[in-house]
């Protein structure tokens, strides 16, 4: 791996450039991709960022495949991310969380041998009071005969990545990536409309003091799941008290605990028995970076990057965050 110092200047085009170079063989694919990842968050990053003097906030009345509500950034996302991507030929198709079924390369345009998978913009409802919200993606290989990709080529385990990441709009833009060779920040200075190296090989404790679960599903846990959140409160005397920290934005909440060390978790409940969160388009990108971190993911029973999707829109229980943390809710869940 190339190494920088504190003073070096670099930039993200740079860095790929530079992680390409390791790789003689590399066809320039991968690295194309996510070219055309970071203009299309540049783009997303300026309308956010001007949400509250245009018309791009509020819904727009009509529901996702998700069943929830759409934000009219949700839809300017997905377009952007789109537009961005399928023109390139690097790509042979393309799913959305906000899509019910795969988005096909458009005839005329080549395709290529990657997957893009994507979350345009996780959080979108805290949009309108001025949450942190953000972007996840996951690009995969296909795997076969070559030619234009289908849902079932999209249904590969996480431990097949070639390549996750996300991008948070927040207090800055920092969109933070990695191809399995660690995990990597950068944040987006707006002077010069670069995103810059800030964070190199990102290391989350072994161990995290921040706690992220919506508190408000309590009633409806099994009795496992409220033995685990008793557990990281301290409430059992086993342990430390961990500080609860969520705000509903999933990239937010995880991005803290990755820096600062801890554990988002989403259990499953009585009224999503399956878990929540989109196993494709949020649990398995995060999930990669987190262990390149040097963190774990696991969805109580087995590591979340083993799991076989069986589905495009599959969704799952999580827990994931600080290696430590994770092996309670593992060893507490799976008796």
């Amino acid at each position: 791996m190339v190494r920088h110092t504190a003073t070096s200047v670099v930039t993200i085009d740079r860095f790929i450039i530079e992680q390409e170079r390791l790789y003689p063989s590399a066809s320039g694919d991968l690295s194309s991709i996510l070219y055309d990842l970071v203009v299309a968050a540049k783009m997303i990053s300026n309308k956010v960022r001007s949400a509250g003097l245009a018309d791009i906030i509020g819904a727009v009345g009509t529901e996702n495949v998700q069943g929830e509500v759409q934000q009219k950034l949700d839809l300017f996302a997905n377009d952007t991310i789109v537009k961005a991507m399928d023109h390139g030929g690097r790509l042979c198709a393309m799913a959305s969380e906000e899509e019910a079924d795969i988005i096909p390369i458009p005839q005329g345009f080549k395709t290529g041998k990657y997957l893009l998978l994507f979350d345009p913009l996780d959080g979108s409802s805290n949009i309108d009071v001025n949450v942190p919200v953000g972007t996840i993606f996951s690009v995969l290989k296909k795997e076969g005969e070559p030619g234009r990709g289908t849902t079932r080529d999209m249904l590969q385990p996480g431990y097949k990545q070639v390549a996750a990441g996300y991008v948070i709009y927040g207090s800055s833009t920092m969109l933070v990536y990695t191809t399995g060779q660690g995990a990597h920040g950068f944040t987006l200075d707006p002077s010069i409309g670069e995103f810059l190296l800030s964070h190199p090989n990102i290391k989350t404790p072994e161990h995290g003091k921040y706690l992220s679960v919506n508190d408000s599903y309590e009633q409806h846990w099994d009795e496992p799941v409220r033995a685990l959140m008793r557990r990281y409160r301290g409430l059992d005397g086993r342990r430390e008290a961990m500080n609860v920290r969520y705000v509903g934005s999933m990239v937010a909440d995880f991005h803290r605990n990755l820096l600062g060390g801890g554990l988002f978790a989403y259990p499953a409940n009585a009224k999503s028995p399956k878990g929540k969160l989109r196993l494709l388009y949020e649990c398995n990108p995060l999930a990669f970076i987190c262990e390149q971190a040097g963190g774990a993911a696991t969805d109580g029973h087995v590591r979340i990057l083993d799991v076989q999707p069986t589905e495009l829109h599959q969704r799952t229980p999580v827990f994931l965050g600080s290696r430590g943390d994770v092996a309670i809710a593992q060893e507490m869940l799976a008796r």
